[in-house]
Formats: C-alpha cells, structure tokens, sequence
C-alpha cells in the first residue's frame, strides 16, 4: 500500500512515520511536510528505500489535492486541527484517497462532519480523530459498550504532563481547548459548558496516577453520541498534571489572551521558550499521559459501569493509533464510508492487539491496575 503521512515530520507524525516504515505492506511511504527539512532528515534518519520526503502546504488546496493523488491512504498530522482538519480532508475526498486523521478539536471535527456526504459520494472513508484522545478513548468507549444493553452515560477523562510534549502545535491546541464555550452532551443533548469548569479528580494507570482535570474541548461529546443515540451524557475533561499550567492556561483565557489564533500564535511562542523552566514547576517524576473511559449502561437489567484506560508517552499514544488506523484503511479492515468517527468503524478487539503489539496497554477495572487480556 501507499501512505502518505502529513506533517509526519513533526513530534506526533514522526511517530507514526517510524511505525509504518516498519510494516512490511507499506510499498511506499511519503513524509509530507511544509518543513521539507525537517522531512528530508527523518527519511534519511529512517534509511529505507520506501521512505520519502516531499514539501507539503495544507493551506495550498489545488497543490494538496496533487500531492495526496497518488496514495492508498492520507494519515493527518497536520495541526492545529481547528485550522487544518477539514482542508485536509476535502484534499483527501477531491482526490479519492481514505484519509484518518488526529483531529482533537471540537470545532473541527463538527466542520469536517459536514463533509460526510461528499466523502460518501466518492466512496472514501475519513476517519477523524484517531489518535489518543480523540481515538483510544473512543474505540475503549465502544468497547464497553458492546458489553452492555443500553449505554446511559460516557466519561472520558484525560491527563498529561507538560513535559511529555512541548510540541508547537501542542501548546496551540491547549490554549484553544482551555478557552472560551466548549461541547458537552448532557441530559440528551449538545450544550456548551465554560471551558476549565467542572473540576475534577480522576485516577489513571501508572505512572501518571491521579490528576486533575476539567471540562475541555475535544470531540467525544460532538461524535459518541451519533453512534449511541440513548446516550444521556457524554463528558470530555483533561488536564495537565502540573497544576500552575491549568491555572496558567485559565488565566490565558480570562485576560483573552487566547480567544484568536493570532493570540494564541503570539502567546504559543512565548510558553514554549518557557516550557524548560515552567515544565520544572510541579513536573511529576515520570512524565506521561493517560486515557480513562467510563462507561455506565444496563446489562441484562441491572446498572454496570465499566472502566478503561492506558498511560504512557504523549507521541506513542497519540501517532501510534494514526499509523494502526491507516495500516486499517489500507488493508481493507474499515469498510465503513463517509465521515466517521473511530467508535463507528475501528473494531476494539482488532485495535487493542494492534496496540499491545506496540506496547501499550490497556488496563481495566475502577483502579485501573489489571491489564486487559489483548483476546478480550
């Protein structure tokens, strides 16, 4: 097959890129990237025959739709998402070309839906936000929701270290989700909640441990409840383990010093020069991420709730899944056309082993602490 991976030479794409060049089925694989420096030394660095670079612009439609023409399936790294996802994605269906991506904004992902119908036409699937969360946390909902009768109510919780990733695009997305109305399903419906509201102690795997965290924006409460229609609630909340960063990040968006992308750019420069030294403040000892999903429903008349989750590096959790997902598109294994999102078309049980080939594992139970057998 013949993948072409977006901004895959940056801190999430790279990891994917990395992965792929290791399946055998990959006949060609294109870094694309708008720093084709930075391309061009990945795919030196990865020293296979089947691994090139080539300059990428998404803000270029005519040239992108050109560039992604060629291959079996197009895999998105490109972010921030609330810029890029959906001209991404209409490169991807003007061409005729699968297409998954990591999309983890909100806004973005109810944009790229509205192209489900023009994905549907020419036959392609786009499957945004397969990546940590988005995308493990989805595919972990689905898989408890297999097990029950009725699903009432899904939580997702995520947390995160500073320190696991001080990616440009990572700092850009934080400042977004922290700001403003953000999307929640609750009592049977799409509301909006104030972003950093909401606050709450979650305990994920180790060695992340317990965190803090808060409503946020990410798609879960846009997506899971197409496909769980009775769904009452359906929550997303994350933060940052450091806990001066959430407060720094609400403050961000009290002073509006976040509520454009100009603001964000400007005030995004600025942490990241910082980040080494207010990464320090609070840095936990290993620094990692984690995924919880709770997922309460009834099963053969009484109430359950059963619990999910996975921890390790921010790059592993999130580029790992894109690489699965296209290696998925490519084979054939998601049939499903249109625009969809990972708990409509990515089979748990499938997804699971193809993690634990990777290690990483997913643990089961309120405490999180027994790994789930990969044949569940």
């Amino acid at each position: 097959m013949r993948i072409i991976v977006l901004g895959g030479a940056g801190d999430m794409g790279s990891k994917a890129v990395r992965d792929l060049a290791e399946q055998p089925d990959v006949g060609s694989l294109v870094i694309g990237d708008y720093n084709e420096d930075a391309a061009r030394a990945l795919a030196g660095e990865i020293g296979d025959e089947r691994v090139s670079a080539l300059q990428v612009d998404a803000n270029d439609h005519d040239a992108l739709v050109g560039a992604v023409e060629p291959f079996d399936v197009v895999a998105s790294a490109v972010g921030p998402f609330y810029r890029f996802e959906r001209k991404c994605a209409a490169a991807a269906i003007e061409a005729g070309r699968h297409y998954v991506s990591l999309c983890d904004d909100y806004d973005a992902a109810q944009a790229v839906l509205e192209l489900d119908g023009q994905a549907a036409d020419r036959h392609v699937t786009v499957l945004t936000g397969l990546g940590w969360t988005p995308g493990i946390s989805n595919v972990l909902a689905r898989k408890a929701a297999e097990q029950l009768d009725e699903v009432r109510a899904i939580e997702v919780a995520w947390g995160s270290s500073a320190s696991d990733s001080e990616g440009f695009a990572v700092i850009l997305h934080t400042l977004h989700i922290f700001c403003g109305r953000v999307a929640s399903w609750q009592d049977g419906e799409l509301v909006e909640v104030p972003a950093g509201s909401g606050k709450q102690r979650v305990r994920f795997p180790e060695p992340l441990g317990e965190c803090n965290v808060f409503h946020l924006g990410h798609p879960e409460p846009v997506t899971l409840p197409l496909t769980y229609e009775g769904v009452e609630t359906v929550t997303l909340k994350g933060g940052l383990s450091e806990n001066m960063l959430n407060w720094l990040a609400m403050l961000m968006a009290k002073l509006r010093l976040s509520n454009t992308h100009g603001k964000r750019v400007a005030v995004a420069k600025l942490l990241k020069a910082l980040l080494p030294v207010l990464g320090r403040i609070g840095r936990p000892e290993h620094p990692c991420s984690g995924i919880r999903v709770d997922v309460e429903g009834i099963k053969d008349g009484e109430t359950r709730t059963l619990t999910y989750g996975a921890a390790d590096n921010m790059d592993r959790l999130t580029g790992l899944p894109l690489a699965i997902g296209a290696l998925m598109l490519g084979r054939g294994e998601i049939t499903q056309r249109g625009v969809v999102a990972p708990e409509a078309c990515v089979p748990p049980g499938a997804f699971i082993v193809e993690l634990a080939k990777r290690d990483i594992t997913v643990y089961e139970g309120d405490e999180l602490s027994t790994p789930l057998s990969v044949e569940a």
